[in-house]
């Protein structure tokens, strides 16, 4: 089959605050997506360093061969994180488009976001998808502040649901805080360190973002 290169290939836009779990989020929901046969290409943004890009690459490009090492791409920004997904993702669609023109086979691309505020949310023209993550070491209160990510983003994913009795936070006042601010709109509770949840987010990528689409290259034919 020939792709067209003007075919937009789907974006999943990652944001949350700075050690929330975005690149871990990843590193879990990438293995899953994988072994369904999707292939992924990751773009990981941050203000000055690649540290996260060069982690990932090495845990699920180098050391497990899910996805070329070429296709894990770190930006550093040099600014706000959320200029360069946002108000100004110029430099993230260019590097998008390359991906776009040298590999039309791919099925996903992810792109994550520098740590950031509440207010994080992804332009349009550069993400179809938004998973917007919290960790539960910030407090119950957290979903119930509100704000642009927590409100607006189609999928609230609530991490590190293990340290919940560690910092004295109640995961029933999150649960019914997250469901009065959201109203119809999903969350999950995830605990990345074995798991838990990481399917229920797959499948909404797979149903909400990929409609169900099988993956364009078969594992037996990319295996050939």
């Amino acid at each position: 089959m020939v792709w067209q290169m003007t075919d937009r290939i789907p974006r999943l836009g990652i944001g949350g605050p700075v050690g929330s779990g975005k690149s871990m989020l990843i590193e879990r929901v990438v293995p899953v997506l994988a072994s369904k046969g999707y292939s992924i290409s990751i773009i990981s943004n941050d203000v000055i360093s690649k540290e996260d890009a060069d982690r990932m690459r090495k845990n699920l490009a180098t050391d497990r061969g899910l996805l070329p090492e070429n296709l894990v791409i770190g930006i550093a920004t040099g600014g706000c994180p959320h200029t360069a997904i946002r108000e100004d993702p110029s430099i993230n669609i260019s590097v998008i488009e390359e991906i776009e023109e040298e590999h039309p086979e791919l099925d996903l691309i992810i792109i994550e976001s520098g740590g950031d505020n509440i207010m994080t949310t992804f332009s349009p023209s550069l993400a179809d998808y938004f998973i917007y993550i919290i960790d539960v070491a910030g407090g119950d209160k957290y979903p119930r502040k509100g704000g642009l990510g927590i409100e607006s983003c189609d999928l609230l994913v609530i991490n590190k649901i293990d340290l919940a009795s560690h910092v004295g936070a109640d995961l029933n006042v999150m649960k019914q805080d997250a469901e009065r601010i959201r109203e119809d709109k999903p969350y999950v509770f995830v605990n990345c360190k074995n798991n838990t949840g990481i399917d229920n987010v797959s499948e909404h990528i797979i149903r909400d973002l990929l409609f169900d689409s099988p993956p364009k290259v078969t594992l037996s034919n990319r295996q050939k």
